[in-house]
């Protein structure tokens, strides 16, 4: 009787080793794989190993972070694909260039971001040394030749179908181009409204070259309202009201951004690309600060001038003792909580926020396709 018993309970230890065993392998299994290009709104660290001035590679960036150090991210914490990340179950995607992204580490993914770039190549050109987005996608190529050679062609394609992509660009086009210095070359060649013309009918192309690289789930997202950032209010409205001239340029390149968005889906059959109107998520807490806990949507938590907008973000400037009271951390970059905000609009939000559905309906429609 007592072996009987000793049999039973062995058996049934080796049953639950084996659900327990099924269970985590079925957790790694449905961590899907993400790939962020961009700017230094999703940057998470690739300029820390170039000769740029822009980086974040120093204190008081990070310092919400569990060590409080510098990660890269032009934030106090988490960045926007931090947040991402957490809602596909997954561990922050490394940034392509760091050592540690090899072995398993690639099936997480990589983030190909780099701070300063924009949708034309001469876009942040006083950064110098900046991953352009021809480059990002030349590295999403190397990227692929490296997961081939751990898993083989045809399951390295089928992570990089099944896989997220995020694409953040085009805000620096204005910024750090079109109206980074009075009379700059490019509002010389273009007016206002030819350029965004000119600088949508280039993204179109960088889509379609991910769609071409295998991207099969891309979201996109729009520019913020660029003229409500601190460092514009800083340099343009010393009354704190938005800058007219950049939100003029926002107003005109979101809805045609989108209009491209859907042209592309109808071109490939499918709905490829899902855009998120970051306009209208940013916006909310910008014009009603309180609403979601936030003390200001004007100053910057770190910075100095007015509305702590000029300058960089160092160890001399002004730093606010609670980082979650400023929905800006930095003169152009949201905190992490803001960021936590626009990922919630990302993933539940309405048809006013996502086009054309949010980011959760399009992963339980296609977790649905593919069981």
């Amino acid at each position: 009787m007592a072996s009987s018993v000793v049999m039973i309970a062995s058996w049934m230890v080796l049953v639950l080793g084996l659900v327990m065993a099924i269970s985590t392998t079925t957790q790694v299994e449905a961590a899907r794989t993400f790939f962020v290009f961009g700017d230094s709104l999703v940057d998470n660290g690739n300029n820390n190993f170039l000769a740029t001035t822009a980086r974040a590679d120093s204190p008081p960036y990070g310092i919400d972070t569990p060590d409080r150090r510098p990660t890269g991210r032009f934030s106090n914490g988490k960045n926007i694909p931090d947040f991402i990340s957490e809602a596909l179950g997954s561990e922050p995607t490394l940034p392509y260039l760091s050592p540690e992204l090899k072995g398993d580490r690639l099936l997480v993914g990589a983030n190909f971001a780099s701070a300063g770039i924009g949708i034309l190549n001469d876009t942040g050109i006083q950064f110098i040394n900046i991953i352009r987005m021809y480059k990002q996608l030349e590295y999403f190529k190397q990227y692929q030749a490296r997961l081939t050679d751990l898993v083989g062609y045809e399951e390295a394609q089928r992570i990089v179908n099944d896989a997220l992509v995020l694409i953040t660009v085009g805000g620096n086009d204005f910024v750090n181009n079109y109206y980074l210095v009075p009379y700059s070359a490019r509002s010389r060649q273009f007016s206002l409204p030819d350029y965004v013309k000119y600088l949508i009918s280039e993204y179109k192309k960088l889509l379609q070259s991910l769609y071409d690289l295998g991207a099969r789930k891309v979201l996109v997202t729009g520019t913020g309202p660029l003229g409500c950032v601190p460092a514009e209010l800083a340099m343009r409205s010393p009354s704190g009201q938005c800058a007219s001239e950049l939100q003029r340029a926002a107003a005109l390149y979101n809805p045609q951004l989108l209009e491209m968005i859907n042209e592309l889906n109808n071109e490939y059959g499918a709905n490829i690309f899902i855009a998120a109107n970051t306009a209208r998520q940013t916006t909310d807490f910008i014009d009603n600060p309180a609403a979601y806990g936030f003390t200001t949507s004007k100053v910057a938590c770190c910075g100095q001038g007015p509305f702590n907008g000029l300058g960089l973000c160092t160890t001399l400037s002004n730093l606010c003792p609670n980082r979650d009271a400023n929905a800006f951390w930095d003169a152009f970059h949201p905190s992490e909580k803001a960021s936590g905000i626009i990922v919630d609009r990302i993933l539940r939000g309405t048809t006013s926020y996502m086009s054309p559905m949010n980011l959760s309906t399009l992963l339980a429609l296609d977790t649905t396709a593919r069981t």
